[in-house]
């Protein structure tokens, strides 16, 4: 079986969307799957260009006009897809639709090649009505023309328990993780500081401001344990800046510490100092009640407890869960200090609850059980 992963986007090493598009491609590949990788590759001086498995199938040149060409044209790729003999395409889903796009689907399903579409959350209108003005009008055909999906994509991949998107049958898996890739921590013992640490590209679904107006709580009410937050990764600026704003406002800089991307050695000496992981706390604010994150599975592998206030059925019950209100008050963060030293589950097993179900090669195979089953 031959299968084409197709990612309308740049990669970069900080990345954790890049990092799980590599991590599926492995699994799909441990599966029995030949896969080959297709992305937009937008180099230091803006050009963009189409590779698919490392050759360049299209340049798009750069300029405003090559910003318009890698969403609207898919001649190229489509005579590459078909040309190779692909069983199906894998999709992960930039919210995109667009007549070009549709048109590319139509012609690979009446080639009988099967498609899958994964739709990274779900619903999102509300998740991206904030995004860049440059993609604003990407976001406005998609809503436009996306009825037109159930014509041609063979299963939504999705990850979360809801039975259709767009009126296309879903998939419903968790994210995943590749073991071989996250390090286990070390059981700490207790310091004179608690490190709270939260992995993001950053936006304001993660309710990081919940965590630092708990902070200020703890500390305006008498608090005296010295806890140092830290928050890797960047993300939208102003939402980044509304955090730093929020920070200075409060006079927490000596206890919010921005870090920025860090990724490799570095992230994990980082996370193996951490007391305690925050997850999202506030994927209300996008309209979102149940989703599997990747970062709860990648704290979980790494051994570390964690706080969230989402509905994730792979963890809601596990004893190394702190589970937070879904709504905008303050964390308290006392509950965390409370939970951390009555916590009697060390870091092997809190790996080791997952090891068994959430891989990548399990989740994969799912996929590929349900896109060629007929029902």
């Amino acid at each position: 079986m031959k299968a084409l992963f197709l990612h309308f986007y740049d990669f970069a090493p900080h990345s954790g969307i890049s990092k799980k598009i590599l991590y599926q491609i492995d699994a799909l590949r441990k599966c029995g799957v030949d896969t080959e990788l297709c992305y937009t590759d937008i180099d230091e001086n803006g050009f963009q260009r189409r590779v698919c498995e490392g050759k360049v199938i299209e340049d798009f040149g750069n300029g405003i006009a090559a910003k318009f060409l890698k969403w609207l044209n898919f001649k190229a790729l489509t005579i590459y897809i078909l040309e190779n003999n692909f069983d199906f395409i894998y999709i992960r889903s930039f919210y995109n639709t667009n007549p070009s796009l549709l048109k590319m689907l139509k012609r690979l399903k009446k080639a009988g090649v099967r498609i899958a579409m994964e739709f990274p959350t779900y619903p999102y209108d509300r998740e991206i009505s904030g995004a860049p003005i440059k993609y604003r009008p990407i976001f406005l055909l998609n809503r436009i023309f996306r009825g037109e999906l159930k014509r041609y994509v063979s299963r939504a991949v999705t990850f979360t328990d809801i039975p259709y998107i767009h009126g296309i049958k879903s998939i419903n898996i968790s994210n995943g993780i590749d073991f071989s890739s996250i390090k286990l921590i070390k059981e700490k013992k207790p310091t004179a500081e608690f490190i709270l640490t939260g992995v993001a590209e950053i936006h304001h679904w993660h309710g990081f401001d919940r965590l630092i107006r708990g902070l200020y709580n703890y500390y305006k009410n008498g608090g005296d344990q010295k806890i140092i937050f830290n928050i890797i990764g960047d993300g939208e600026p102003k939402d980044v800046n509304a955090l730093k704003a929020l920070v200075n406002e409060l006079s927490l800089d000596k206890h919010v510490v921005f870090l920025g991307y860090r990724h490799g050695a570095d992230l994990d000496n980082l996370l193996s100092q951490s007391d305690f992981g925050v997850a999202s706390l506030a994927r209300h604010r996008s309209g979102i009640t149940k989703i599997k994150t990747l970062k709860n599975r990648e704290y979980a592998a790494r051994g570390i407890p964690f706080i969230y206030s989402e509905t994730d059925d792979d963890f809601d019950l596990m004893p190394y869960v702190l589970k937070a209100p879904a709504d905008e008050s303050p964390i308290d963060i006392q509950d965390i200090l409370d939970f951390k030293k009555n916590l009697k589950t060390h870091p092997q097993a809190i790996r080791a609850s997952i090891e068994n179900t959430l891989s990548w090669e399990k989740q994969m195979q799912i996929v590929i059980d349900n896109l060629f089953d007929k029902q």
